[in-house]
């Protein structure tokens, strides 16, 4: 079937010869009276794009590069009967305040139509500090919810039944105690460890060269990573212990392209990892994710999807000879782009939104969180939040684009384009493994660079009008710029809450064998070959803080500095 192409070698000559007479007669009068208004076009990471695709464009794709839903290289969608069988799952994220306030914002998107809960944490636990930390001051519960002890999970998802919903925490340095605190709650409920369904971000590379939120240098955080994958394998097998997120990379101006082929070579990163330690691939690959953005370059988007689906599944298959089907699906979130936001004319952000949102079904997502019009401004209020879930129902039920699998497949444009990203990154991946590996181009600073390039050619693009934001640089209407917002407010008193209910667990729980335990931890990590899980869900039980813990391994690893970005 590898040879099989979609048309005879006769249709495509029949074909050009066509075009070439249209470009002669019917084309050509027209420019002269009507010219088009560039001189070039291209997709927002410099593909060029031609005036119109045949099935001249495609005729070096085999027809096995398409295949099926659910089969290989899962080019159509991951399952067989997509969102016929299953929709995407509803998953706005949540977290601010004390963990009481998350909650009760849980219960009301629940109660509005999620089917997904998803966490954002303040800078503080994300950091590995607790909520009384002198570097914590200004930042407790401000874009995410505080999180210090284990009773802090507890207070979070109380009233909430974790066998039945699945639950993704956005955390990365700090994952892994985070983890020991979810595993410990559920455990202590008597729930089943076996039907937790969720995903950790955990996500160490990405964070080096975009987000920068980082407590240890590289390798000891891919060591982290690496313990948490292996330990989650068999303890908690339905849970995601990493979501690869390609969204960051794309948040601080990475192109579609760089998006892809950096995630994948952060991925074949981690699968050497984890290999290396002994773990065959197959035994851990179905439970990676993925989390993408859905951006602006509407059909751009949706090849990226469709082409990132490719790569993984044959990076899988020929780099790690996966075995299983599961390993090689591509799994992923997808947010629409947060980025795109204007303060300007805001409400302007529900109709990007929605674009984005229905670039990401038909590109074949797995869930998805669509942003709120306010967010531009702060952490979206609940009315913002709930016209976000209305986004994704009238996509879902009202529009009828979930009764046809992979619906634009097939399109000469489409499959042209999704094979040419297609080939830029498996380029890119190329130029990263002779540069030596994922890992050492973090520590040297090579992913930032490129970033921070990428960045500054779009911001140029803005300011010179070539790229156009609505009501920003073209339709501007100065008497929007002084509208009124109404924003979520943030609690001034949530720090000394979270200080006042730290100072109680540290008068009630038995210090010395805090104590103890921590030196074990440290002990361990000075070995590579010993899972620190296991030590970690030891301290969480014992009532050991998340910023003791993470200030212990400072002691062995030391901090990250980052290399100089010109």
């Amino acid at each position: 079937m590898d040879d099989v192409t979609l048309f005879s070698q006769q249709a495509i000559d029949d074909i050009r010869q066509n075009q070439a007479e249209w470009e002669e007669g019917a084309l050509a009068a027209t420019l002269k009276s009507r010219p088009e208004e560039k001189q070039t076009y291209e997709t927002e990471s410099g593909i060029p794009l031609k005036r119109i695709y045949t099935a001249a464009d495609i005729a070096d794709i085999p027809a096995s590069e398409l295949g099926f839903p659910g089969a290989y290289p899962f080019t159509r969608g991951v399952y067989p009967t997509m969102y016929r069988g299953r929709p995407w799952t509803i998953r706005q994220v949540a977290g601010f305040g004390n963990p009481e306030a998350t909650n009760q914002r849980y219960k009301y998107m629940i109660q509005t139509g999620q089917t997904g809960l998803s966490t954002d944490f303040d800078l503080p636990t994300l950091l590995g500090l607790d909520s009384d930390d002198p570097m914590a001051f200004g930042e407790v519960g401000r874009v995410g919810v505080a999180i210090d002890t284990v009773d802090d999970v507890e207070r979070l998802f109380d009233g909430i039944d974790l066998e039945k919903i699945s639950v993704s925490l956005t955390i990365n340095p700090s994952a892994w105690v985070i983890y020991a605190m979810f595993v410990t709650v559920a455990e202590e409920r008597g729930c089943d460890l076996h039907k937790l369904t969720g995903t950790l971000q955990a996500d160490p590379l990405k964070e080096y060269v975009a987000q920068k939120e980082w407590i240890y240098p590289v390798r000891p955080a891919v060591r982290l990573l690496r313990d948490l994958i292996m330990y989650s394998a068999t303890t908690t097998p339905k849970i995601n212990p990493v979501s690869l997120s390609g969204y960051h990379l794309s948040d601080v101006g990475g192109n579609a392209l760089q998006e892809i082929a950096f995630t994948m070579a952060f991925t074949i990163s981690y699968c050497e990892e984890v290999t290396r330690a002994g773990m065959d691939i197959d035994d851990f690959a179905p439970r990676l994710s993925f989390f993408f953005i859905s951006h602006q370059d509407f059909f751009e988007q949706i090849c990226k999807f469709r082409a990132a689906r490719r790569v993984y599944a044959k990076i899988m298959s020929e780099r790690f000879y996966a075995r299983k089907p599961e390993s090689m699906r591509l799994r992923v979130h997808v947010q629409t782009a947060a980025m795109s936001l204007t303060k300007v004319e805001h409400h302007n952000n529900l109709m990007r939104t929605a674009i984005q949102a229905l670039g990401a079904v038909l590109g074949g997502c797995q869930s998805m969180h669509t942003n709120g019009l306010d967010e531009a401004f702060a952490i979206p209020t609940e009315e913002a939040m709930k016209l976000a879930i209305r986004t994704q129902q009238v996509i879902r039920e009202e529009i009828n684009v979930t009764s046809v699998i992979d619906p634009l497949g097939g399109s000469y444009f489409i499959e042209r384009l999704t094979k040419d990203m297609e080939d830029e990154v498996w380029k890119m991946l190329n130029e990263i493994q002779e540069r030596g590996g994922a890992i050492k181009l973090v520590e040297e600073g090579w992913f930032q660079q490129k970033l921070a390039d990428s960045a500054y050619a779009t911001f140029k693009k803005i300011d010179s009008g070539e790229k156009i934001s609505v009501g920003v640089n073209k339709y501007v209407d100065a008497a929007s710029r002084s509208a009124d917002v109404h924003i979520h407010p943030y609690d001034d008193h949530c720090t000394q809450l979270q200080i006042d209910r730290l100072r109680a667990v540290r008068e009630n729980r038995d210090d010395a064998r805090i104590q103890s335990l921590l030196k074990e931890l440290v002990e361990q990590a000075r070995s590579d070959d010993i899972n620190l899980l296991p030590k970690t869900i030891e301290l969480v039980k014992a009532k050991a803080t998340l910023g003791e813990i993470c200030s212990a391994l400072r002691e062995v690893w030391g901090s990250y500095s980052e290399p100089m970005i010109v």
